[in-house]
């Protein structure tokens, strides 16, 4: 985050900017800031005239580094919006020091995809990308993924070119129905950044195969990875064996999120054992709400936290099928309270120490066991079988329907930026 004096702010003012016009009235301050390092545009609603003018002033800031444009097209017509991100993207390329970008809640979906893929596979400072709830897709994911494959090649040819260039370290895209289809190409993304810190995809549709991808064909190689959010997606344990697979390999990993994603009692127990091989030592945020695990699973959760995650600071299990008083628990309680009480100092959140509230915790079904015993036997795919799903869900997706638009500039635009460099 910049200094408040290299900041530039509108941020929730709730404007209605249609044309330059509008925009120039709010726009002066940031005409006069020659070293605005962090722009906040978020919370308004720019049209395509706006967009242009703020690009224009934007294409001035070299020295910027972030530029929040989140939610900034509520009300708009579908038909305006990818001139008006183009206007905007275009101008912002070619910034040497925009190392952040985001574009939260903005509804883009496949229709729009075209400014943000050719920015993205372009923009060689790109280090925090922000992409969450934008209705993109299957198809949209997949050229959003590609595009940042491209973007990596980019990266290493300007590295061989002698410039300083950072690596991309923060991807962000929740709630944007990426599903399996598009898990292929995030795969490839992920192996290729190698270097990422942070991936947050949570809510996606990503079911257990596209999981298994995405853990063993791309985020296995992000060996520097520190929080992994996959909540609200489908493991089973599938996701759950492929999860404990790869974690071990996350040396430097300080949160974990598998919340709502029926790990199951079985996957449970798999991931605990995996993390009580000792390999996770800076994990301090176990997230493992609403997975049906039961007694056995949270076991081998207490034990790991014990001998094998010394710096675990919180793991939230609320939802799961074990009683709120089972001694595991308590050990759980009694551990996490006394390391709170050691390292917490004079100020502490609470909501970031302990066992959360097990408000919500559900009755074992005897039935249960039996009906993932035969879940389990219909996983004995080959990898081969596997692939060959993925990639037939992913043909799927690119071959969806979809409402074409016939605005001329707007293709101009995607072509011009597709064209521009840095």
């Amino acid at each position: 985050m910049a200094a408040p004096d290299k900041v530039f702010s509108l941020e929730g003012r709730v404007l209605k900017l249609d044309t330059a016009q509008d925009l120039e009235a709010h726009i002066g301050p940031l005409r006069a800031m020659d070293d605005v390092e962090e722009v906040r545009i978020l919370g308004n609603t720019l049209g395509v005239e706006a967009c242009k003018l703020l690009g224009e002033v934007l294409a001035t800031k070299k020295s910027l580094k972030i530029a929040n444009l989140a939610d900034i097209f509520t009300g708009r017509l579908l038909n305006e919006i990818p001139e008006a991100l183009s206007s905007l993207l275009t101008s912002i390329l070619n910034l040497p020091n925009l190392r952040t970008i985001n574009l939260n809640d903005n509804a883009f979906g496949l229709n729009t995809q075209a400014p943000l893929v050719a920015f993205l596979s372009s923009h060689v400072p790109l280090q925090h990308l922000y992409l969450n709830n934008n209705g993109l897709g299957p198809h949209a994911g997949i050229l959003i993924a590609d595009a940042l494959s491209k973007l990596h090649e980019k990266k290493e040819e300007a590295r061989k070119a002698g410039q300083d260039v950072p690596y991309l370290e923060t991807v962000i895209c929740g709630r944007n129905r990426l599903e399996n289809g598009s898990m292929l190409a995030w795969a490839k993304a992920f192996s290729l950044h190698s270097k990422v810190k942070e991936v947050k995809m949570v809510q996606n549709g990503i079911r257990q195969e596209g999981i298994e991808q995405l853990l063993t064909a791309g985020l296995n190689h992000a060996t520097e990875l520190k929080v992994l959010d996959l909540q609200d997606n489908t493991f089973t344990i599938k996701g759950a064996r492929a999860l404990a697979k790869v974690v071990p390999l996350w040396a430097d990993i300080r949160e974990l999120g598998i919340g709502d994603s029926l790990l199951g009692a079985k996957g449970g127990i798999i991931l605990a054992d995996a993390l009580t091989k000792g390999q996770n030592q800076k994990l301090e945020t176990l997230r493992l709400q609403y997975n049906d695990i039961t007694s056995a699973g949270v076991k081998g959760f207490a034990s790991a936290a014990k001998d094998s995650l010394p710096a675990l600071k919180r793991i939230e299990l609320n939802g799961n099928k074990f009683s709120e008083d089972d001694e595991s628990i308590l050990a759980l309680q009694e551990l996490l309270d006394g390391r709170k009480e050691e390292h917490g100092g004079d100020v502490v959140d609470e909501d970031t120490w302990g066992v959360d509230s097990l408000s919500d915790l559900e009755e074992l079904d005897s039935d249960e066991e039996e009906e993932e015993e035969e879940e389990e036997e219909e996983e004995g795919a080959s990898p081969e079988e596997k692939a060959e799903k993925l990639i037939k869900e992913a043909e799927e997706a690119q071959e969806a329907p979809t409402v074409q638009l016939k605005d001329d500039e707007v293709d101009a635009l995607a072509k011009k930026l597709e064209k521009t460099g840095i």
